[in-house]
């Protein structure tokens, strides 16, 4: 069945829709009619053609060859027509089969379409033809719309968006790889009546009229923001309770208004220093450095080995003979003699994360990433190809799926992983260096869940929430817990010092501290390019092989991101979060203190009130139904 192609009136008001006319739905029906009866009466012609006998004149059939009958007659000319219609055949069927791959399945699975279709100007014009629904925070009141429609003093509808840059990477652009608001209002073929429908006669809804009430709260989003402005970074702030998604920024970022200019949105795809349109919360790859010890602490659980005990010497742990010795950040003077899994994790001892990732081994570190969502392959080939994951999000459609799908994280486990590559990744180095920050929530997000699931990622506020995977036992995950909490209330955390006034204000959180080192390209100071030199390779003979530009990076000077995860509070984590700052040194001094601010900022907005009464709403809005609009006034054509 092919879609019938509607137009509303631009003059249409939001909350109604122009049910489409009867006759272009019967002549689409007329027309794959005749188109159905021609294709059959073809195929008919040419199997009745070839059960026919071999037709020569009968003065010469009984006195000729078999090989020469078959040249005679109505078969040699029928022959060629035959093989014509064939081609024509087929033919129609690869074209009428191109045209139902475009309409009906490229928007959904061709990344190369979906990148173009902002250039067709007749997908923006249908999607402009009505107006779209409002988008609301989670408080659900249309004073806190994080986009809607406003007029202007000539009488001119626009949509406005007053938290424009907090939450452009978000919503995206009509350029461009789509966003949430191009999968929630735009015009796709699964969303368009079918011809049938609409001769019969059935009722129609757009889902693009809709308002749709997020997640997010504009609060702490604007406060991650807030907390960012200046470096490049992001933050992941989820309920691990219910999988909501509360806040989710990425600095640098960029203006909706900005892009509505073609060269200006050229110009920031360009630059590959700062990635304005990159999500780094979801498309960037980071060394998750000691945050990744959360990990290799889950899967020491499962497997049982958390009682194990290692040294912590001077002389550092040599995991293969021949093999360089792993330290910790205080090189050999930093000794942590013989801990627990407890204390290890409270001082991140390096050391002791690295023994055990040679302990656990290859499979049993497999079993713990799969349970948290992270790719385990053979192959650094294939860890390194960056698959999208949009089966990890709770959404009301695969279009929204896709547009927030995070690039998938990835450790390698396969037979060729030697011991020294296991000890690096027990604490967040080697072959664990593909992670992303919305990972890592996820990370403390499963040991924050108070029966040890994590649930799947959701932005719009009404879904039901969906479990991803049961982790771990209850019992587990609150040991988990209060081993985290050592990192901020400990006395030896490494976050103690910066969540002291979070503790005296009576919040008790858990969180892990990260450092990672990471060489990084040269950049062109004015244009964000990176910097290249050219190449040329010669053989024996000095003949040129090839020439080709080279990447400079900087070895001498790799970039030291910091990283934080936080869960708060301990008692019922209402937040699981992750934050990433390039370049921010050690996590203690520029991640957690970011963290620590949107801690206080949830308290200050109540959420640890409702701890004991209903984590999945915001205080003061429990159960409550988003405010119900007035009719709006017939709108005048968009300018």
């Amino acid at each position: 069945m092919i879609t019938l192609f509607l137009f509303f009136q631009s003059a249409a008001p939001a909350s109604s829709v122009t049910v489409p006319e009867k006759m272009p739905a019967m002549l689409t029906l007329i027309y794959l009619a005749g188109l159905t009866l021609i294709v059959l009466l073809l195929l008919v012609s040419l199997f009745r053609h070839r059960r026919r006998g071999v037709i020569t004149p009968l003065a010469v059939a009984e006195d000729l060859p078999k090989a020469v009958k078959r040249r005679l007659g109505s078969t040699s000319t029928n022959r060629g027509l035959r093989a014509l219609r064939w081609v024509f055949v087929m033919l129609t069927l690869s074209v009428f089969g191109f045209h139902v791959y475009w309409t009906h399945y490229a928007a959904e699975r061709n990344e190369k379409f979906q990148e173009l279709s902002y250039k067709d100007l007749r997908n923006r014009r249908l999607s402009e033809s009505t107006l779209r629904g409002w988008l609301l925070d989670r408080s659900g009141k249309l004073e806190n719309a994080l986009a809607l429609y406003r007029r202007d003093s000539s009488g001119n509808i626009f949509r406005d968006y007053p938290m424009d840059q907090a939450m452009a990477q978000i919503f995206g652009s009509d350029r461009g790889d789509p966003g949430l608001e191009r999968a929630l209002f735009g015009i796709q073929s699964g969303a368009l009546p079918e011809a049938l429908e609409v001769a019969e006669g059935h009722t129609i809804n757009i889902k693009g009229n809709t308002d749709v009430r997020l997640t997010i709260d504009r609060d702490l989003q604007q406060t991650a923001m807030d907390q960012l402005k200046g470096k490049h970074g992001a933050v992941v702030v989820l309920n691990p309770q219910t999988g909501e998604v509360l806040a989710l920024y990425s600095e640098p970022s960029y203006r909706l208004k900005e892009v509505e200019d073609e060269s200006t949105w050229i110009r920031l795809e360009a630059n590959e220093r700062d990635r304005p349109l990159v999500s780094r919360a979801l498309g960037a790859y980071y060394i998750p450095g000691s945050t990744f010890k959360t990990v290799t602490m889950t899967a020491a659980f499962l497997a049982g080995e958390q009682n194990t005990q290692f040294t912590c010497s001077g002389g550092g742990f040599v995991a293969a003979p021949g093999a360089n010795a792993i330290f910790d950040d205080g090189g050999a003077g930093e000794v942590h003699g013989r801990i627990g899994i407890d204390t290890a994790y409270e001082v991140s001892c390096n050391q002791y994360f690295a023994q055990m990732g040679v302990k656990l081994g290859a499979e049993r570190l497999k079993v713990a990433a799969q349970l948290l969502g992270i790719g385990t392959y053979d192959t650094p080939t294939e860890a390194l190809r960056g698959r999208k994951e949009p089966e990890i999000w709770n959404a009301s459609s695969d279009a929204v799926k896709r547009a927030l799908a995070p690039r998938e994280a990835t450790i390698v486990t396969g037979k060729g992983v030697t011991k020294y590559d296991l000890a690096l990744m027990g604490y967040g180095q080697g072959y664990a260096g593909q992670m992303t920050p919305f990972q890592m929530a996820l990370a403390a997000a499963a040991i924050a869940n108070m029966d040890g699931r994590l649930m799947k990622p959701k932005i719009e506020f009404n879904r039901p929430p969906e479990m991803f995977k049961q982790v771990m036992t209850p019992q587990v995950a609150a040991t988990l817990r209060s081993i985290m909490g050592r990192v901020t209330g400990g006395a030896s955390g490494t976050a103690r010092g910066v969540f002291a006034p979070v503790q005296a204000a009576g919040i008790n959180t858990g969180g892990k501290t990260g450092t990672a080192q990471k060489v990084v390209p040269v950049y062109d100071a004015k244009t964000g390019e990176p910097k290249t030199r050219h190449r040329v390779e010669k053989d024996n003979k000095g003949n040129i092989i090839r020439e080709y530009e080279e990447t400079i990076m900087d070895e001498e000077h790799p970039r030291i991101d910091a990283w934080f995860l936080c869960i708060a509070p301990l008692e019922r984590p209402q937040l699981a979060m992750a934050v990433i700052v390039e370049g921010g040194g050690y996590g203690s001094k520029s991640a957690a203190p970011i963290a620590a601010a949107i801690v206080m900022k949830a308290k200050d907005l109540g959420y640890f009130n409702s701890v004991r009464s209903q984590p999945s709403t915001r205080p003061g809005n429990r159960g409550q139904a988003p405010a119900k609009r007035q009719p709006r006034a017939t709108a005048t054509p968009m300018q």
